[in-house]
C-alpha cells in the first residue's frame, strides 16, 4: 500500500505577535511588548483623575460644537477668535472628545496613544540602524526619561509634534537607504504635519534629515539635490496649508487670529510664536504684527512675556488661586523672587454676583515651598534662563540624565566611522541623532523655554536613540579590545557621576539615590575594566555583568523620577514635569512637579483623595489658573459654581436673539462657562488681553445689532485680566470695559439669586466682584 506524504504549502508561516522574527533573538519581541505595556501604564496612570488644560481645553470644547471651530481652532464656540497657536495638535483631542464625550481623560487619551506610537517608531528606527538590542535599550531609556512620561500625559502640542518628527526620521531613513523619492516626500509631509502641531519648531529637524539624505543616499548628487527640492516643496505646502486657508478666507467669515494686531496667521506663527522667543538675542518682531512686539518685545531674559502686560511685580490678584502678590515675573519668569503662594489658596476674591469671599484658605507653604517657590524651581525663571538652562536642575532632572553617554556616543560613532563608504548606515545614524540633538539643544538654549518642561520631549528622543546605539557600538568595541575598549567604561563613569550629581541636588527626595548610583557606576566600571579581553578566563561573564550594572547605573536615577507618576505628591504637572522639579535650598526641601505650576496633584487644588475646594472666582480649585499659558488645574468635574450657574441661567433666559450669552473681559472669565456647558461667551482681548479684537467700535456695533446683550465685568484672572481687562487702560479691552461701565446698566445680583458685595461700577480691581451689565442698542 502506497503512503502519501502531505507537505505543508510553501509560503510565509504566520507568526504569533509575541514571538520574535527569525532574524532576532527570542527575547526581542517579548521585551518590546513589555516596554509597550509599561509605557501605556505610565502614560495612562491616573487618567481618570486628569484635568483640563485651562486654555487649550476651551478650544477643544468649541471644536466639538462645530466643524468650523474644529478647522480654525476657535477658542470659543461662537467662533470669534482662534487660539494663539495652530490648531493641528488639538484635532486628535477634539475627535476623541466627539467620540467619547468631553471629559478630561478623553483629551489625554490621544497623547497616550501618540506616546505608545512614538516608542514603536523609535524602536523601528534604531533597530534598522544599530540592531535590535540597541533598539530595546533606546526604548527603555526613552520610556524612563521623566519628561517623556510627563509629556504623553499632558494635553499640549508636543506629543503629536514628537510623533510626527519620529515618523519623518523613519521615512528619511528609508529614503536614504534606497535613494527613493517617495519616502523622502512622505518625510516632508510628516514635517509639515509637525508644523501644524508646533509651527516653526518642526523645521529645526530639517538639518538632520537633510544631512542624512544628502550624505548617505546611494544615488548621484544631482538626484539627491532634486529629491530634496521636491520634498521641500511638499513640506512647505503642507506646513503653510492652514495659514494659507486662513489668509484666503475673508475676515468676516472666520475667527480673528489671536496673538496679532493685523489678524494674520503668518504674524501669529512667525512673530508671536517664533521671533518673540528669541528677543534675548536682540531679535525683534516689531514689524510682524505680533501683539507682544507692539508692547516692546521680550527684551533681555524675558522672551515674549515682558511687555505682554506681565511686568515684574504684577500680581495675579487676590482670588486668583496663586496667592496675593504672586508675580508673573520679569519676562519668562512667573514671579522673579516672588513665590507662588503667599497664602497660597484663594485670597480676596469674591464669587460671581457677590457671594462669599475666600481669603487665605491655604497655608503659606501650600505649594511646597512658600515664598519664592517659582523662582527657586525655575518654573518661569530661576535656572531656566540663559544659555546654561539646559544644565540647570529644573530641566536636566527631567531630560538630561543621559547627556554624557549620548555625547560620548556621537563622538565615538563619527570618529570610528571615518574612512567608511559614504553610504555607511552606522555613520548616517549617528549623524541623524547627533544633528537633531545639537540643533534643538541650541534652539532651546538660545530661546525662551519659560517653564514649559514638555518642550524637552524632542530632546529626549535623540538622547535615548544615542544611548541605545552608543551602548551597542561601544560594547562591540569593548569586546574587541584595544584602546577603544575604554570608551564604554568612560561613558558609564561620566554618566553615573552626572546622575549622582543631579540626584544629589534633591537631598530630601530619595536620599539613597545618589549614593546608589555612584556605587553602581563604580562597580560597573570596575567590572568592565577587569573584563577586558585577555585579562581573565571568565571575561565574557564578567563583561555581561558589567554591562548590566552599567545600564542599571545609567537608568536608575531617571527611572526613580519616572515612576513618581504613581505618587500623588510628585505626579506630572500641567507642564510635563514628573517628580521633583527643583529644590528650595533655603529649606532643604524639594518642589513637586505639581506644585511647580501652582496646582496640586489630582485636580481642583486638592490632592488625590481629598475634596477639591470650589467657589470663589470661577469655581476652580486652590490651584486656580496657572497664570501664563493657563496651565493651572481646573476643577475635578469642570463644572460651574452655584453663583456662576445662576448668572449663566439668567443671561441665557434673557438672551433673546443675541448671538452670545454674554461677553467677558478675559479668556479665563469665559473659560468656566465654555468648558462646563459650551456656552457662546465672547472673550475680549485674546490670550494676552491686548489683542485688539473686538475694537471698541466693533463691540458697540455688536451691541447695536443685538448680538451682545450682556457683559460680565470684573473677576478675570490670569494673563488676559492683567493685560487690559481692568479698565482705565489703553487696550481695546480696557476701553470697552470703561464704555460698558458708563453706558450699560448693572443687573442687580438679586435678579439672578446672587448677593451684592461690591458696588457695581467700581474700578474692577483684583478684589472686586464680577458684575453683570445689560447693554441696550443705541445707548
Amino acid at each position: 500500500m502506497a503512503t502519501t506524504v502531505l507537505t505543508p504549502p510553501t509560503g510565509a508561516v504566520r507568526r504569533a505577535p509575541w514571538r520574535s522574527p527569525a532574524d532576532q533573538p527570542a527575547y526581542a519581541r517579548p521585551a518590546l511588548l513589555v516596554i509597550i505595556v509599561l509605557a501605556a501604564v505610565l502614560y495612562a496612570w491616573g487618567i481618570d483623575h486628569s484635568q483640563y488644560h485651562t486654555f487649550y481645553a476651551n478650544a477643544v470644547r468649541s471644536m466639538t460644537e462645530s466643524w468650523k471651530a474644529f478647522f480654525y481652532g476657535s477658542f470659543d464656540p461662537g467662533n470669534s477668535i482662534t487660539l494663539d497657536k495652530l490648531p493641528g495638535f488639538l484635532w486628535p483631542q477634539a475627535l476623541s472628545a466627539r467620540i467619547f464625550g468631553f471629559h478630561p481623560w478623553a483629551l489625554i487619551l490621544p497623547q497616550v496613544l501618540e506616546g505608545v506610537a512614538s516608542l514603536l517608531v523609535l524602536h523601528r528606527l534604531v533597530r534598522r540602524w544599530a540592531g535590535v538590542n540597541a533598539a530595546l535599550i533606546a526604548c527603555t531609556a526613552f520610556l524612563l526619561t521623566p519628561v517623556a512620561v510627563g509629556l504623553f500625559r499632558t494635553a499640549v502640542e508636543d506629543p503629536a509634534f514628537t510623533l510626527c518628527l519620529l515618523l519623518a526620521a523613519e521615512a528619511t531613513q528609508r529614503a536614504a537607504r534606497d535613494g527613493r523619492l517617495g519616502p523622502l516626500v512622505l518625510a516632508g509631509v510628516w514635517v509639515g504635519l509637525g508644523f501644524q502641531a508646533k509651527m516653526l519648531e518642526a523645521w529645526a529637524v530639517l538639518p538632520a534629515l537633510t544631512l542624512v539624505y544628502l550624505l548617505s543616499a546611494p544615488i548621484t548628487l544631482r538626484r539627491r539635490l532634486a529629491h530634496l527640492g521636491v520634498s521641500a516643496v511638499v513640506m512647505t505646502a503642507v506646513s503653510a496649508s492652514w495659514m494659507l486657508a486662513v489668509t484666503l478666507t475673508p475676515a468676516k467669515d472666520r475667527p480673528y487670529v489671536d496673538g496679532t494686531t493685523n489678524n494674520s496667521a503668518f504674524s501669529m506663527v512667525v512673530g508671536y510664536n517664533f521671533l518673540n522667543r528669541f528677543s534675548s538675542l536682540g531679535i525683534s518682531a516689531a514689524s510682524t504684527g505680533s501683539v507682544s512686539a507692539t508692547q516692546g518685545g521680550g527684551g533681555g531674559r524675558g522672551g515674549p512675556w515682558q511687555g505682554a502686560g506681565l511686568g515684574q511685580g504684577t500680581g495675579l490678584g487676590q482670588g486668583a488661586g496663586l496667592g496675593q502678590g504672586t508675580g508673573l515675573g520679569q519676562g519668562a519668569g512667573l514671579g522673579q523672587g516672588t513665590g507662588l503662594g503667599q497664602g497660597a489658596g484663594r485670597t480676596g476674591g469674591t464669587s460671581v454676583g457677590g457671594g462669599t469671599q475666600y481669603r487665605r484658605t491655604g497655608t503659606r507653604d501650600a505649594l511646597g515651598a512658600g515664598t519664592n517657590a517659582v523662582h527657586r524651581t525655575g518654573g518661569r525663571g530661576g535656572d531656566e534662563n540663559g544659555w546654561s538652562k539646559m544644565f540647570g536642575t529644573s530641566l536636566a532632572s527631567q531630560t538630561g540624565w543621559l547627556y554624557p553617554i549620548a555625547a560620548v556616543a556621537v563622538v565615538c560613532g563619527l570618529l570610528w566611522c571615518r574612512g567608511r563608504p559614504r553610504t555607511d548606515r552606522t555613520r548616517s545614524g549617528f549623524l541623524l541623532w547627533g544633528t537633531w540633538l545639537t540643533t534643538y539643544f541650541l534652539v532651546f538654549s538660545a530661546g525662551s523655554v519659560a517653564g514649559h518642561t514638555y518642550y524637552m520631549g524632542v530632546i529626549a528622543v535623540p538622547l535615548a536613540a544615542l544611548t541605545g546605539g552608543g551602548v551597542a557600538l561601544m560594547w562591540r568595541a569593548h569586546r574587541a579590545g584595544g584602546r577603544r575598549a575604554w570608551a564604554l567604561p568612560g561613558a558609564v563613569a561620566a554618566t553615573a557621576a552626572w546622575s549622582a550629581y543631579l540626584a544629589g541636588q534633591f537631598p530630601s527626595f530619595l536620599p539613597w539615590l545618589a549614593p546608589a548610583v555612584g556605587v553602581l557606576g563604580l562597580g560597573a566600571v570596575v567590572l568592565l575594566v577587569w573584563a577586558r579581553p585577555g585579562r581573565t578566563p571568565s571575561g565574557g561573564r564578567l563583561a555581561l555583568a558589567g554591562l548590566a550594572a552599567s545600564l542599571t547605573a545609567v537608568l536608575l536615577a531617571p527611572s526613580a523620577w519616572a515612576v513618581q507618576v504613581f505618587s500623588p505628591s510628585y505626579s506630572s504637572s500641567g507642564m510635563g514635569a514628573v517628580g521633583p522639579s527643583a529644590t528650595n535650598r533655603g529649606r532643604g526641601s524639594v518642589i513637586s512637579a505639581a506644585g511647580r505650576t501652582g496646582r496640586p496633584a489630582w485636580g481642583g487644588g486638592a490632592t488625590r483623595g481629598t475634596k477639591a475646594t470650589r467657589g470663589g472666582m470661577g469655581g476652580f480649585g486652590g490651584g486656580g489658573f496657572g497664570g501664563v499659558g493657563g496651565f493651572g488645574g481646573f476643577g475635578v468635574e469642570g463644572g460651574l459654581t452655584a453663583a456662576q450657574r445662576k448668572v449663566l441661567d439668567y443671561a441665557t433666559a434673557h438672551q433673546g436673539s443675541a448671538a452670545y450669552v454674554f461677553a467677558t473681559t478675559s479668556w479665563n472669565g469665559a473659560s468656566p462657562y465654555i468648558l462646563a456647558t459650551g456656552a457662546h461667551v465672547l472673550p475680549l482681548g485674546g490670550f494676552s488681553g491686548r489683542v485688539p479684537f473686538p475694537t471698541e467700535a466693533q463691540f458697540r456695533e455688536l451691541v447695536d445689532t443685538g448680538r451682545v446683550r450682556y457683559v460680565l465685568l470684573g473677576g478675570g484672572r490670569g494673563t488676559g485680566a492683567l493685560s487690559g481687562g481692568g479698565g482705565g487702560g489703553t487696550t481695546a479691552t480696557a476701553r470697552i470695559t470703561d464704555w460698558v461701565r458708563s453706558a450699560c446698566t448693572p443687573v442687580p445680583a438679586s435678579a439672578y439669586g446672587g448677593t451684592d458685595s461690591a458696588a457695581p461700577g467700581t474700578s474692577g480691581g483684583a478684589a472686586s466682584a464680577q458684575t453683570l451689565y445689560r447693554c441696550t442698542p443705541g445707548h
